[in-house]
């Protein structure tokens, strides 16, 4: 028997009116002659993002839902160099203390994917550098949420840079230039294009890093198409870990689309995996990543209360029997 706990990523369909990444662009930032004017609308988003989490993080109350992802464009322009001098932090700091007070009377699995240019394998110092920036950002958002951050960063590999064995290395040589409290921040996922589960679990056991599987990548992606002769690896890529193994599930688009999410999560292809695995492990998280949000994981709620070996909890989780 496995406990399973749904998730989603970011934005309701549900809730008008809070996108929690709303943004502005360094174009606009300019347009605006005083800059001091500039960066006061830049906070009043950043602060506006904010509080549309608080009300996400309300909404996911409503409905039993204890695992959730946060943006990570809620502070526009953060990490832009000709800002270096911006505490970005400082205006939120109200906010983040009202879902900190949230979050404590009602404990949730918070956690962020920070965009595709971060990238810890880049033989580039200057990208290396702005990534570290970006991770720290997302430190300073937990920290203010009085979140513990270990393992709350899930992060691709990162590119190829046409010599796929060489990436990996770099990644490992990048790995020594990252201050430990960050790496202690990520976990590695599986991606669709370039680094399989294979190479992704080469990187998690030699540094010792929790592997993210993500079951539809793994199908667009593989070496092996069997992932189950290595699910007892990835189980084990979590051991370091206070949390519950966590995994991403989506549905492809269709078949010529493969690579692309479809808008609700095929529940049979769900069932087919949660039958491999029930019992192998106490607990999993399971994040939804479709183009409909939370209706997604509504949606899956209902199919999933057809199939017998199912007995839900509450209207998020649920036993695998």
């Amino acid at each position: 028997m496995t406990i399973v706990r749904l998730g989603y990523v970011a934005m309701s369909v549900h809730l008008q009116n809070c996108s929690p990444s709303q943004t502005m662009t360094f174009a606009q930032f300019q347009k605006i002659k005083d800059r001091e004017a500039a960066i006061k609308k830049l906070e009043r988003i950043a602060v506006s993002n904010l509080q549309n989490c608080l009300r996400l993080l309300k909404h996911n109350k409503a409905h039993d839902i204890r695992f959730f992802r946060l943006s990570s464009r809620i502070i526009p322009l953060a990490n832009h160099e000709e800002l270096a001098d911006w505490d970005y932090i400082e205006p939120l700091r109200e906010t983040l203390r009202e879902i900190a007070g949230f979050l404590k009377e009602y404990p949730m699995r918070i956690d962020f994917h920070p965009d595709h240019f971060v990238l810890l394998n880049s033989p580039e110092p200057e990208i290396l550098k702005i990534s570290l920036k970006t991770l720290l950002m997302h430190e300073e958002l937990l920290k203010g949420m009085n979140i513990d951050s270990k393992h709350r960063c899930v992060l691709h590999v990162g590119g190829g840079y046409n010599d796929k064995e060489q990436a990996l290395e770099q990644f490992i040589h990048n790995w020594g230039y990252v201050p430990n409290r960050l790496q202690q921040m990520v976990m590695l996922e599986n991606d669709d294009v370039t680094f399989t589960l294979q190479n992704t679990l080469y990187l998690c056991e030699k540094l010792a890093i929790p592997l993210v599987f993500d079951l539809h990548h793994h199908l667009a992606n593989y070496e092996n198409e069997d992932w189950k002769p290595d699910w007892e690896r990835i189980v084990a890529t979590w051991k370091h870990s206070p949390l519950p193994l966590k995994m991403h599930i989506s549905s492809p688009r269709n078949e010529k689309d493969f690579r692309a999410h479809s808008d609700f999560v095929d529940a049979q292809m769900f069932m087919k995996f949660l039958n491999e695995i029930k019992g192998t492990v106490e607990h999993i998280d399971c994040m939804i990543e479709a183009k409909q949000k939370d209706e997604a994981l509504f949606r899956l709620v209902e199919d999933l209360k057809h199939y017998s070996e199912i007995e839900f909890v509450d209207g998020a989780r649920f036993y695998v029997h």
